[in-house]
C-alpha cells in the first residue's frame, strides 16, 4: 500500500507535468484507472499539468510513451491499460512484450514511467483494482508518479 507523498516542484521550480497512456481496451476498468489517478495527483500535486493520451490496446501503450520520453517534457508518465487473462497466452505475450517495453524507455531516457498495465486474472479482479477505492491501482501510480519525479527533480538539482 502507497503513503501519502507530498507535491514537489521541478528542478527548475516549474509545475510538475505528468502524462498518462491509458489504453482504450477495457475501456471501463482503464477509466477508472485514469479518473482515481488523476483525482490523486490534483490532490497531492496541486496545479500539476495531467495530460491524458488514449492508444488503442496495451501493446501501443510503449509506443507513444516513447514519443513522450522524446519531447522530455513531462516530469513522469504512467501507463495504464487492464489485461484480462483468456484461455490463451496472448495475455502473457502483451503483458510481458508491454513490460520489457516500459522498462526499456524509462532507463534509456531517464524518465520516470510508471507501470500500471494491469494483468488479471477476471474481471472481479479488475473491478476491485480498478473501480473500488480500497486498493486502487490509479492512485497508487498516482503517488509514485509524485514521489519519483520529486526524487528525479532532487537528483538534478
Amino acid at each position: 500500500m502507497s503513503t501519502f507523498v507530498p507535491a514537489r516542484r521541478r528542478h527548475d521550480g516549474a509545475r510538475q507535468q505528468f502524462a498518462i497512456v491509458a489504453s482504450q481496451f477495457n475501456a471501463e476498468y482503464v477509466q477508472g484507472l485514469v479518473d482515481h489517478a488523476s483525482e490523486e495527483l490534483r490532490a497531492i500535486s496541486p496545479g500539476s499539468d495531467i495530460v491524458l493520451h488514449h492508444v488503442p490496446g496495451a501493446f501501443e501503450i510503449p509506443v507513444v510513451v516513447r514519443e513522450l520520453a522524446l519531447q522530455e517534457k513531462v516530469d513522469a508518465i504512467i501507463a495504464m491499460g487492464v489485461i484480462i487473462r483468456g484461455k490463451t497466452a496472448h495475455a502473457e505475450h502483451i503483458g510481458r512484450a508491454v513490460t520489457d517495453a516500459l522498462q526499456r524507455l524509462a532507463i534509456a531516457h531517464g524518465i520516470p514511467i510508471i507501470h500500471a498495465v494491469l494483468s488479471v486474472d477476471d474481471e472481479e479482479q479488475a473491478r476491485e483494482r480498478c473501480l473500488g477505492s480500497r486498493i486502487n491501482r490509479g492512485t497508487e501510480a498516482a503517488r509514485t508518479a509524485v514521489e519519483i519525479a520529486g526524487v528525479m527533480a532532487e537528483l538534478r538539482r
